[in-house]
């Protein structure tokens, strides 16, 4: 039986709650904390690229979705305020989107194992990169409280 479609839309807005508050947590230095020795992405960046992503997916499943979405350049280190207001600009976007490829919509494709697949991918990708946010900033020095750290964990009271 496929997933009643509020069901993806609230799985999908505590995805990105347990987003915007690692974000809110993280200070200042512990934004510009890379791990990479060759100018590889920094915690800002690797929020900035969670954004990219959902904007790519978009572009080549409901293009309308994505238009007149603000991207950041590669070399960008988006200020917190920037990241927190593209992440919501592209969270409202990806729902719409799950609503609508529920839906049938003309012109909005999913995965071709279904609209569930797609989101558990989306999830899984935003999900990773959190994992690697956590580790740079405690390899770094600027570790998040242990509070944060287990209550991305906690999806009954996200």
């Amino acid at each position: 039986m496929a997933e009643p479609v509020d069901d993806l839309v609230e799985v999908w807005r505590t995805n990105s709650r347990i987003n915007t508050r690692l974000l809110d947590r993280i200070d200042e230095a512990g934004l510009r904390c890379t791990l990479s020795k060759r100018g590889g992405r920094t915690v800002a960046r690797q929020f900035g690229h969670l954004h990219y992503v959902r904007i790519y997916h978009l572009k080549h499943r409901a293009k309308a979705l994505a238009a007149g979405a603000k991207l950041f350049a590669t070399e960008d280190e988006p200020s917190r305020k920037a990241l927190l207001q593209a992440l919501d600009d592209s969270a409202l976007r990806i729902e719409r989107w799950i609503r609508l490829a529920r839906e049938g919509a003309p012109g909005v494709r999913k995965f071709k194992r279904g609209l569930v697949q797609n989101v558990a991918y989306l999830v899984a990708h935003e999900s990773h990169h959190r994992g690697n946010i956590l580790l740079t900033l405690k390899q770094c020095g600027h570790p998040v409280e242990s509070t944060t750290r287990y209550a991305i964990w906690d999806w009954d009271r996200i």
